[in-house]
């Protein structure tokens, strides 16, 4: 059972940025997954903001993956804001960060 140091949510900040919360590992992104349609309904570029994950394993980083190619496929562009160092790593050793839209 998920305790609010291990879960992850999405909310939409009144600027219209998504804003990723909490622990994105491979116990909490199956239930994110099912639980956000992605992307948003709407038109434009899609902003992530993912300054609230405060602990991250590769679960996380192929949500983010999943998310971009979502968005692809509606149209839209995905661009991810403020990356914590953790997910950042991950995604340099795995060679994502060359292909993850970062601001």
């Amino acid at each position: 059972m998920a305790t609010a140091e291990t879960t992850a949510r999405l909310t939409t900040a009144d600027d219209g940025v998504l804003r990723l919360e909490g622990e994105l590992s491979f116990e909490t992104v199956p239930a994110l997954w099912r639980a956000v349609p992605f992307p948003p309904a709407g038109s434009g570029p899609v902003v992530l903001d993912l300054a609230g994950v405060v602990r991250t394993d590769s679960a996380g980083l192929a949500l983010l993956v999943e998310w971009l190619r979502a968005a692809r496929r509606a149209g839209r562009e995905l661009r991810l804001r403020a990356m914590p160092a953790q997910m950042l790593a991950i995604a340099r050793v795995s060679g994502l960060d060359r292909i993850l839209p970062l601001e």
